[in-house]
């Protein structure tokens, strides 16, 4: 996907349609909007009741007739109309008014790396039913990769990988492309996933949503105390009774239980180093890997990769919104015209 950053700097506001949550930028403004990817409706009525933050805090307590959805999934709107609405909602109106005073809106979005042209024309579509004129798409990756300051534009080595909720994304990047790219069905609700199911399984507890957060803050530990392991109080629902229950959870074994979704991610970086051409991989040797997206936040991953790659791992400084800043940086014309070169690649 090349991008032409002169139709860019054209733009107005650039979005982030994202699994986890939905990211917007307005030139001149800055970040307006950071909120949970979350709709909920009545489906009575079809009437929009609450999207963002209060949304997801419905979810799992609505009655029947209220719905609460995600209209967007590894960072593909599956739903076009509901998302529409969810932006709308999100934006509010006093900032709609300000748009639509602009007589040829131009609009940017993030799409994941090799989106088909289905998940690209989806995002497309989003946007124009808000009104955008012209819809530019930039990759994630290397919106990401700008957003953290990464110096793409140089003829060396870097790497980063955007750890989503729904996906993972590796790419090593060099003069303003892609070199090399994997995208792997792995994200933070994958991880999520395996802590409940390890609940289960070994503790016949059914976990709400909202527990599994101070559970994976308690993995930053090393998994020992002065008196033995250390445990973590969860509170859920028993399998058997279906009555409330606290149980001692051994996070050592939760560690154990979140390596298997990750194996996966390993694998992808290493499909990506063995694609990459060798110079670029010595480059790598000291640069290591630039990790962004809410998703590498979780503790303990950033050290998983180092025991398991030898390579350096940092952390973005803030890497749950690298890419829409990266997007924002290009609207307002922050980008040397050396980086994302069309020619290149």
């Amino acid at each position: 996907m090349t991008v032409n950053l002169d139709q860019l700097r054209r733009c107005h506001v650039a979005v982030d349609l994202g699994a986890a949550r939905t990211r917007v930028f307005v030139k001149g403004a800055g970040l307006v909007v950071d909120e949970p990817s979350v709709a909920a409706v009545n489906t009575r009525t079809g009437a929009l009741i609450a999207v963002g933050q209060f949304a997801e805090r419905m979810t799992g307590r609505t009655p029947p007739y209220i719905r609460v959805v995600r209209p967007v999934s590894g960072g593909t709107v599956v739903d076009i109309d509901m998302a529409q609405r969810m932006l709308r909602g999100l934006i509010g109106e006093k900032l709609r008014r300000n748009l639509r005073r602009k007589p040829r809106l131009r609009a940017a979005a993030c799409t994941p790396h090799e989106a088909d042209p289905l998940a690209q024309r989806a995002a497309v579509e989003t946007l124009v039913g808000l009104g955008a004129r012209r819809v530019e798409l930039v990759d994630t990756l290397i919106a990401a990769a700008v957003g953290c300051r990464l110096p793409v534009e140089l003829p060396e080595a870097t790497m980063i990988m955007v750890c989503g909720a729904a996906t993972t994304q590796v790419a090593v990047l060099s003069l303003g492309s892609i070199v090399t790219a994997e995208r792997i069905p792995v994200g933070g609700e994958a991880i999520d996933h395996a802590i409940v199911q390890h609940l289960r399984h070994h503790h016949e507890l059914v976990l709400p949503s909202q527990s599994v957060r101070p559970l994976q803050l308690a993995l930053s530990g090393n998994g020992l105390t002065p008196y033995g392991p250390q445990t973590t109080e969860i509170h859920g629902r028993d399998v058997a009774t279906g009555l409330a229950r606290s149980v001692y959870v051994d996070t050592a074994a939760v560690r154990d239980a979140i390596h298997t979704p990750l194996t996966a991610v390993l694998d992808g970086i290493g499909k990506v180093l063995r694609d990459c051409p060798p110079d670029l991989v010595a480059d790598l040797a000291d640069r290591g890997i630039m990790m962004v997206g809410g998703s590498a936040l979780l503790p303990g991953l950033d050290q998983m990769l180092r025991d398991a790659t030898g390579m350096p791992v940092t952390i973005a400084e803030r890497p749950d919104v690298s890419a829409i800043l990266g997007l924002g940086a290009m609207l307002e014309g922050q980008v040397q015209p050396l980086v994302l070169n069309p020619l290149a690649g």
